[in-house]
């Protein structure tokens, strides 16, 4: 077995880990990982985003989602470099991709996102729902 990735649900997936454990060749690379973030929570983030996208700018330039997404990974302390592209024509952003943060780390994510859009103006549609509940 090249590769094997199991989410421990219960007794039977802990006793199948530790059975591959006993078994792997030595040089063999062991990780574990925290629960992933949540679709629920993905979702708010992409929310978020382009609430910050539509309403405010950056060193007086206006950015994607995808750009605000960059500059929030790189405030929470994520890796983040730019590398020129092929043709040197532009940078790209190269780092840590949401969808491998935990359940925990995303939710740490979500809360500067809130702070930050606090101090900065800010309005984000889903708390305008939350309010009108």
């Amino acid at each position: 077995m090249s590769r094997a990735l199991i989410t421990i649900h219960g007794k039977a997936d802990r006793e199948r880990a530790a059975k591959w454990c006993h078994q792997a060749p030595p040089e063999t690379r062991i990780e574990f990982k925290a629960a992933k973030r949540t679709l629920e929570q993905n979702s708010r983030m992409w929310a978020m985003l382009t609430d910050v996208a539509t309403q405010k700018q950056h060193a007086g330039r206006k950015y994607t989602p995808d750009q605000w997404k960059v500059l929030f990974m790189h405030a929470c302390g994520r890796e983040v470099q730019f590398i020129p592209s092929l043709d040197n024509s532009t940078f790209i952003p190269w780092g840590q991709s949401s969808s491998d943060l935990s359940k925990q780390e995303m939710s740490a994510l979500i809360e500067f996102m809130f702070a930050w859009g606090a101090e900065n103006g800010v309005v984000f549609h889903d708390q305008e729902v939350e309010q009108a509940a």
